[in-house]
């Protein structure tokens, strides 16, 4: 991971350093947030996913601490729940600030607070709505219960439970969600922030105050699981507290073009807006992508794009999602042929190797078609930094041959028949379909050379 980390400090030292010295000159720095980052980030991830062919449904979720001294996102996903008919799930992403202690709680929890205020035969969707939330509250008050009295933080929620009929999301803080139907997103949350009318009206009536678009100049969400320094206003119940675990729910019918829903964390929507992301999931399902790897692929993009904090993704899959298509293979197989030709090239034409970071800014100043829609160039950090392996160490006699390679990749008839993602064909020494942990990142991360 070394080198993975230089690049990406190297690339993103400036922003990271931005915002430590704008929080620090406008004397906002929130005792929830650590109080610095890292020097490199920590990228290794371990996707899981799962799929419910009775009811076609498909999930996989991965997460990345990043340039956060500590994880403090958690997430958890059940495509079977008990005592429901088949075809109900859940699945939750919760953000924890001021450590991991409320996100934990939440994704052990939360579903059984869930199927508690369900019960057996839930009525759809009024009463199911109203069963989220009172799971909600009532999670906050077991959490509040066993919270160690005086001591900060919470955690941001955002829940989907599937019935057969309908989707119903639950979500409180700024944690979020799209859901993308017929090529479009068709539905996303709103973050709960101290500025938005209602929550002002609510705050304000506490008694609370904003300061530097804050609650109380500290806490940036105005609703959250725990944060119960402000959960403290006498003769007032917990939905009309500074702080409210009150989630924001939504339900909405099933149709036959639904085609998936993202969860994340905060960290995702920094770097990428809802469309964007949406966009990039629909090209990665074309490829024949598991989800799992596509939402391990989604952080790693993110993380090039800038993003400074903990990300967690959770995609869910219906049966209307993208399928794979041949011609987005073969597009996709021939982009990163090109890729791998023009590292060549810049190695080949230089009179010492170049750095990984100058090759990729090179790349990033031109215009190369077929991108991923969303992630751009970004999207393809691992490709070229693959290539870059390969012209990293040899002579140049050997860059010939290097070269020449990439060239037959992109020769017609040259993907094989059991083609199952464009990368895996153009550098299997990445490893098996299933497995992704830290080792991932190809072999120039090891090379103190590279950069």
């Amino acid at each position: 991971m070394a080198a993975l980390a230089r690049l990406l400090e190297r690339l993103l030292w400036p922003a990271r350093k931005e915002e430590e010295v704008e929080e620090e000159e406008e004397g906002c720095r929130s005792p929830n947030r650590p109080q610095s980052l890292l020097d490199a980030p920590r990228c290794a991830q371990r996707p899981h996913g799962g799929a419910a062919a009775a009811w076609g449904l498909r999930f996989g979720a991965s997460a990345v601490q990043g340039w956060r001294a500590h994880m403090e996102d958690a997430h958890c996903a059940s495509l079977a729940l008990p005592g429901l008919p088949p075809g109900w799930a859940f699945f939750a992403v919760l953000d924890g600030h001021g450590g991991a202690r409320a996100a934990l709680f939440g994704a052990r929890h939360l579903k059984g607070q869930v199927l508690e205020a369900l019960g057996p035969a839930p009525s759809e969707p009024q009463g199911v709505c109203e069963a989220l939330r009172r799971a909600f509250l009532s999670a906050d008050a077991r959490l509040r219960a066993l919270w160690p009295r005086g001591e900060p933080g919470g955690s941001t929620a955002v829940a989907l439970l599937v019935s057969p009929r309908f989707l119903y999301l639950a979500h409180c803080g700024d944690s979020r969600a799209v859901l993308s139907r017929a090529g479009a997103v068709a539905f996303s949350t709103e973050d709960h922030r101290p500025l938005r009318p209602r929550e002002r009206e609510r705050i304000h009536d506490a008694g609370g105050t904003i300061s530097r678009r804050r609650l109380e100049g500290s806490l940036a969400v105005s609703r959250a699981l725990g944060d119960f320094a402000y959960k403290e206003a006498p003769g007032r119940p917990p939905e009309q507290q500074l702080v409210s675990a009150e989630p924001e729910v939504t339900a909405l019918a099933r149709q036959a073009e639904d085609e998936f829903m993202l969860l994340a964390s905060d960290g995702v929507w920094d770097a990428m807006s809802g469309s964007a992301l949406a966009g990039l999931v629909a090209s990665r399902l074309c490829l024949g992508l598991a989800p799992e790897l596509l939402c391990a692929q989604l952080l790693d993009t993110c993380l090039c794009k800038g993003s400074l904090d903990n990300m967690t993704c959770l995609l869910v899959c219906f049966p209307g999602a993208p399928r794979p298509c041949e011609e987005a293979i073969r597009k996709e197989v021939l982009l990163d042929a090109a890729l791998g030709r023009r590292v060549a090239e810049l190695c080949a034409s230089a009179s010492e190797p170049p750095s990984l970071n100058t090759v990729f800014r090179t790349l990033a100043s031109e215009d190369i078609p077929d991108l991923p829609p969303g992630g751009g160039l970004y999207c393809k950090a691992t490709v070229i930094a693959e290539a870059y392996s390969q012209f990293c160490q040899p002579s140049r006699q050997c860059w010939v041959g290097l070269h020449m390679r990439w060239q037959r990749l992109a020769a017609p008839g040259s993907r094989p028949r059991n083609l199952t993602s464009p990368v895996e064909h153009a550098f299997p020494s990445r490893g098996s379909r299933g497995s992704r942990a830290a080792s991932h990142w190809p072999h120039w991360i090891t090379c103190p050379t590279c950069l």
